[in-house]
């Protein structure tokens, strides 16, 4: 299993063969450190750990170089990249006791039940990211209203890290989903609802918000 270790934006490396990768865990390794997450990524896996240093190690690589260096691994670009937050923005729409999901019919939750929204695009607000995502999936214009909380999570599958943005929207018109995107938009009753989520970090936002 290699070693990710990363402090104020720069990340621990060891040369072999002239190009800069990851240590190897049981490799000697000059300061102490501690192990937070294992994750499924390259052929031996990675594991994820913060370094515990009494000054800021400014020989280090900065992450926002190693894309562009042409002496860094493959696996360590690859890192870098996934250790990204990803940020998304999911919809709340109510109709009476009844909460909006929808099916996915592509992507990491096709076939599975989700809020509508969905990813960030650059420079986007989390209210106009869940607007376009609605507007895109449910083909209905939308209003985005209050920030109803914000969760973080590391997917069990992905091993990537979920900042997720809950928002309180408005519909203004019936949903007629686009088949190349949601095979399903259905209103489910709000304790059933949290049941048939297929994350349980949304599930367990929704039984918060709702008391279940």
């Amino acid at each position: 299993m290699y070693l990710y270790l990363e402090t104020d934006g720069r990340v621990y490396t060891v040369r072999r063969n002239g190009i800069l990768d990851l240590p190897r865990v049981g490799e000697e390794i000059p300061f102490p450190y501690e192990i937070l997450y294992e994750l499924p990524w390259g052929e031996e896996g990675v594991a994820l750990g913060v370094p515990r240093l009494s000054r800021h190690p400014h020989e280090w690589i900065l992450k926002d170089e190693v894309p562009r260096r042409s002496d860094t691994s493959p696996l360590l670009r690859d890192v870098v990249h996934r250790t990204l937050p990803r940020a998304v923005a999911e919809g709340i729409v109510e109709r009476g006791e009844e909460i909006l999901l929808v099916k996915a019919s592509r992507g990491l939750t096709r076939g599975l039940w989700s809020l509508p929204g969905g990813f960030l695009s650059f420079g986007e607000s989390p209210e106009e990211a869940v607007a376009r995502e609605i507007q895109e999936e449910l083909r209905v214009p939308c209003r985005a209203g209050k920030l109803l909380g914000v969760r973080t999570k590391v997917g069990e599958h992905t091993g990537l890290h979920w900042i997720i943005f809950f928002l309180a929207v408005e519909l203004e018109g019936a949903p007629d989903p686009d088949p190349d995107e949601i095979a399903e938009a259905r209103f489910f009753p709000k304790k059933e609802a949290a049941r048939v989520l297929s994350d349980r970090t949304m599930a367990a936002f929704l039984e918060e918000l709702f008391g279940n």
